[in-house]
């Protein structure tokens, strides 16, 4: 079981959307969209929010994500009937970039706090998610201004950067014909989230998928991957055997 996400929006077909993209990067989650009016109108609807928080508790809580700012108020509305449970909780966070980023932390078995915040961080700039094609399930080109021989900005050229003591490192090469778009990033911040390491791909937390994305790592580019910490090892291991294989699509 994993934390349950809730996509509220005024149209029932942009919940299911946004519910349905994230649900490729996460299968194992439970992702329930709330959408329209009762008789399917653009609007909120209290009852099917407050449904959909029901379908979506499967005992570890829920994240709520919103659209515009009645969808919040209709949220609060129903958190406040169900007596503000503890294990619901309602994500200031974009609501594709929001869910895509939750739905990756929840797969890899984060917690409630840790699915809210992947949602609430997924467009700080620190994240480096501006210009990631959050529907890019072929994002297969950089980003403009990046080299997508490197995944660098143009113009820029890789250094060679000390690494931190007792790192575990690994230059490896994307192969697969779209490198590091949606899926791939999704995987491997899915899994990496789940281990206790600090993990640097091409200057990337490779615990990002949005930062992943960013990159515009296309086939050819080398990753340079760098890893500290209890499972440094184990994570450049994983991260090699999914370059290697090339993600399953070769």
């Amino acid at each position: 079981m994993s934390v349950g996400l809730v996509i509220v929006s005024h149209s029932a077909q942009l919940a299911a959307g946004v519910a349905e993209l994230a649900a490729q990067m996460a299968r194992d989650v439970v992702l329930v969209p709330a959408g329209g009016t009762d008789d399917g109108g653009i609007g909120t609807s209290l009852e099917k929010v407050m449904s959909a928080l029901e379908k979506a508790d499967g005992g570890d809580g829920v994240v709520v994500l919103t659209d515009l700012g009645s969808a919040v108020m209709t949220a609060e509305s129903a958190l406040e009937f169900m007596g503000d449970p503890e294990n619901v909780v309602l994500a200031n966070a974009p609501l594709v970039e929001g869910a895509v980023a939750a739905a990756v932390a929840a797969q890899s078995g984060a917690g409630l706090a840790v699915v809210k915040k992947a949602a609430e961080t997924a467009l700080d700039p620190a994240g480096g998610a501006a210009g990631a094609d959050a529907a890019g399930g072929a994002v297969g080109g950089a980003p403009a201004g990046r080299d997508p021989a490197v995944g660098l900005p143009a113009g820029a050229t890789p250094t060679a950067q000390a690494s931190p003591e007792g790192a575990v490192t690994a230059m490896l090469t994307l192969i697969n014909p779209i490198g590091l778009h949606a899926r791939p990033a999704a995987t491997l911040a899915g899994a990496l989230g789940a281990m206790d390491v600090d993990i640097d791909i091409n200057g990337a937390d490779g615990q990002s998928v949005f930062l992943l994305m960013a990159l515009g790592a296309g086939q050819g580019t080398e990753l340079h991957v760098t890893a500290t910490g209890p499972d440094a090892q184990r994570a450049v291991d994983l991260v090699r055997t999914e370059v290697e294989n090339g993600f399953g699509e070769l």
